[in-house]
């Protein structure tokens, strides 16, 4: 990606930054409401699955990723790109029909609304100005994943997922899968336990959905709008992501 003309200036840069770190501070907040809903916590949710269940769910989600990030590629020469709305449209829909059957019809689900968040999340990327169909773009919508969950209220530290990129190759996608797929098994899990809630079934899953791909699209803008605007500003990626870190820590609200 080029920059065309002259670098934003610094008033432009800085206004720029802060509505990232207001949109990241307010990430996840439905999700919160939708726990409320539920009646549950957040570090209650996994123990509401079955042992069984909890003790696979790296693994089953490490793979889910890695077909995810197959079929997510491939879908942009079918269909092309698409609003956000129509995003958290299809989770929504494929949230109410898995939690319709409970746990068994959510867990077949849930490949299949990895594969639609990805996809959601290069979608982002491309708002921003860049091609998903590049190597390094899918690696960074992979990284999104990273991000703490929508349930997490930390230190800061989770803000790591925003790193420099490494060396873009197969092997290096693979690593970064593996990395990112327990951190997505956590959320994912959470995602399972309040979608399979008894009584309020489809209902459930449907808020559920709405609310993960709501809070992976705004973790994808505030990861694609800092390399957006590393670019426009003419400053380096790295360095403006320690300064975003640094505001984000000093801002009321989550950071993820």
């Amino acid at each position: 990606m080029e920059l065309l003309g002259r670098p934003i200036d610094e008033t432009e840069t800085e206004r720029r930054l802060r509505a990232l770190v207001a949109r990241n501070a307010q990430a996840g907040n439905g999700v919160i409401d939708l726990l409320n809903l539920v009646g549950g916590r957040a570090e209650g949710l996994l123990d509401r699955l079955p042992p069984s269940l909890r003790a696979r769910l790296n693994e089953t989600t490490e793979e889910a990723l890695r077909r995810a990030a197959e079929m997510a590629h491939r879908s942009r020469g079918v269909v092309g790109d698409q609003p956000g709305w129509m995003a958290r449209a299809l989770t929504t829909s494929m949230g109410a029909v898995g939690g319709i059957g409970g746990l068994p019809t959510a867990l077949a689900e849930l490949p299949i609304t990895v594969t639609v968040l990805l996809r959601a999340i290069q979608d982002v990327a491309v708002e921003n100005g860049f091609d998903p169909s590049e190597p390094a773009v899918r690696f960074d919508s992979v990284q999104v994943f990273g991000a703490a969950g929508p349930l997490e209220r930390d230190d800061g530290a989770n803000l790591g997922f925003l790193g420099s990129r490494m060396t873009v190759t197969g092997p290096a996608l693979n690593a970064l899968i593996a990395r990112v797929a327990p951190r997505l098994a956590a959320v994912l899990g959470q995602k399972l336990a309040a979608q399979t809630v008894p009584i309020l079934g489809a209902a459930a899953g449907a808020a559920t959905n709405y609310a993960y791909t709501r809070y992976y699209q705004d973790m994808a803008q505030v990861h694609f709008g800092l390399r957006r605007l590393a670019i426009d500003a003419g400053r380096d990626h790295s360095a403006l992501c320690a300064e975003f870190r640094a505001m984000a820590q000093s801002t009321p609200g989550r950071v993820s």
